[in-house]
């Protein structure tokens, strides 16, 4: 069952050889991250699964040791998910295509920019509490398959974490990616309260076609989150609000 579960945004310039001189502006995000990570390794899990969203090429199951890398971004820097030394190559028992809508794992795939972020993140707290597994979710996959893919995550091992990459809503401001959305602040409201009070229910609610307008990639993650969690018991803390870049960029710790 999920025992812990740290949310984090998943934007390339977490990783400061990406942000260059803008680096210190996402100091303070990195080291919400830091602390979400440190609820994962209290929670002693048996795994730790990284779901993010990917595009058609990055979706489905990756195994420990996958390569990711920034060089899309201008910057010669590789990552491994979980134990570089693993062998990168898993069966298809868990991403078959099917009630989840993914699709099984190819050998030598690259991580999906937002599991490559996390893949960062979990070596910079030099993560060995468990096994690795990586998920990338397709932003467009309805709420019902989310849940329904996380209702299976949560059943892997006696006790599972999970670490939810995805950003809140583009559009918050007129320079921001996707311009200026009035619906933005509200949503990205919601989601920052609901990721807070480990409210399953408001995220399994959240609108899919809304959020997709918003260009909010988060919530399909967020949705597998609620699946995993229905049931767990657990409880939530916001430890990071903000859109520094016209995104909304959160962090919060479930245990």
């Amino acid at each position: 069952m999920l025992v812990a579960a740290a949310v984090c945004p998943c934007p390339p310039l977490l990783v400061p050889e990406v942000a260059a001189g803008a680096a210190p502006e996402l100091d303070a995000a990195r080291a919400a991250c830091m602390d979400a990570l440190g609820v994962l390794a209290a929670s002693r899990p048996d795994l730790l699964v990284v779901v993010g969203p990917a595009g058609e090429s990055g979706r489905g199951p990756h195994p420990e040791g996958t390569r990711g890398s920034f060089s899309g971004f201008g910057v010669d820097l590789d990552v491994w998910l979980g134990c570089p030394d693993a062998d990168g190559v898993t069966s298809d028992r868990d991403g078959a295509e099917g009630a989840d809508g993914m699709s099984p794992a190819s050998p030598g795939r690259e991580l999906p920019s937002s599991l490559a972020v996390a893949a960062w993140l979990l070596e910079r707290t030099g993560w060995s509490d468990a096994p690795v597994e990586g998920l990338g979710v397709g932003e467009g996959l309805e709420a019902e398959r989310c849940v329904l893919a996380g209702e299976q995550l949560g059943g892997r091992a006696a006790r599972v974490a999970l670490l939810v990459m995805g950003d809140a809503g583009a559009c918050r401001t007129l320079k921001a990616p996707g311009y200026l959305d009035e619906r933005a602040a509200d949503f990205d409201a919601e989601v920052a309260r609901a990721l807070g009070a480990a409210d399953v229910a408001a995220l399994k609610a959240l609108d899919a076609s809304l959020a997709y307008e918003l260009k909010a990639a988060g919530r399909a993650p967020w949705q597998v989150l609620a699946g995993a969690a229905e049931g767990a018991g657990l409880g939530g803390a916001l430890l990071y609000d903000d859109a520094p870049y016209g995104v909304g960029y959160l962090v919060a710790a479930w245990s």
